[in-house]
């Protein structure tokens, strides 16, 4: 099993990649879009596949008495999250003044929540769901900042730009709820499902989380772009 489990690596870390790469190719030609947009989504990619790339070596986890803690993947959402919500945030913000303060606190509120989720990690018992609860309030805060906020700085530019954002923000928010359910039927938290649906989960979902993410949000952002 470890072998499978380590190739699922290897194979994340090869599509990965490839994304990062696209999506340098779209910056040579960026219609419209600034150069920064290209940069978050070449470095969302580029870090995850180092910090999966850990654990294809066979590095990035931690075996426990009655668990394997992949902590390689805490490195990666540490950085990866904090930029596809500073992402989200610039599409709402795109060809407007930047709001500092709503940036902020979604890195915040996002930082606090990856911690919270690798301490629950390392704990058992009703210390374990404490931190998860800590995290979903984060969760929450984050999602309040997307729906309100964000979603009303979007509307006030355009009906083009507004529907994107929404499209966007409604396949980012998914996703997201998708990584705290997965985790706590996991291993980590109630352990319903096993470690090898756990694995996968955590390969197929950061692809379309990462790279999917970017290349919707590009997409949208280079039609707008093109109109300005």
């Amino acid at each position: 099993m470890e072998s499978l489990i380590l190739l699922f690596h290897w194979i994340y870390s090869f599509f990965i990649f490839a994304g990062a790469l696209y999506f340098y190719i779209q910056s040579r030609n960026p219609k419209g879009v600034p150069m920064y947009e290209y940069f978050i989504a070449i470095a969302i990619p580029v870090w995850s596949g180092i910090a999966y790339l850990s654990i294809a070596f066979g590095q990035g986890f931690l075996e426990l008495q009655d668990q394997t803690v992949y902590f390689a993947r805490y490195l990666d959402w540490i950085v990866t999250t904090p930029l596809l919500l500073i992402a989200l945030a610039l599409t709402a913000m795109f060809r407007s003044s930047k709001n500092l303060t709503l940036i902020l606190t979604l890195v915040i509120a996002d930082v606090i929540m990856i911690l919270t989720g690798l301490i629950a990690d390392f704990s058992d018992g009703i210390n374990t769901y404490l931190w998860y609860f800590i995290g979903m309030v984060c969760l929450f805060v984050i999602l309040y900042v997307i729906w309100y906020p964000l979603r009303r700085i979007a509307q006030q530019k355009s009906e083009a730009l507004s529907k994107h954002y929404r499209n966007t923000a409604l396949y980012l928010t998914l996703f997201w709820f998708c990584y705290p359910t997965v985790w706590l039927l996991g291993p980590s938290g109630l352990g319903i499902t096993n470690e090898v649906f756990d694995v996968a989960s955590f390969i197929i979902l950061p692809i379309f989380s990462k790279v999917g993410f970017s290349i919707l949000d590009l997409y949208g952002l280079r039609k707008i772009g093109v109109r300005i």
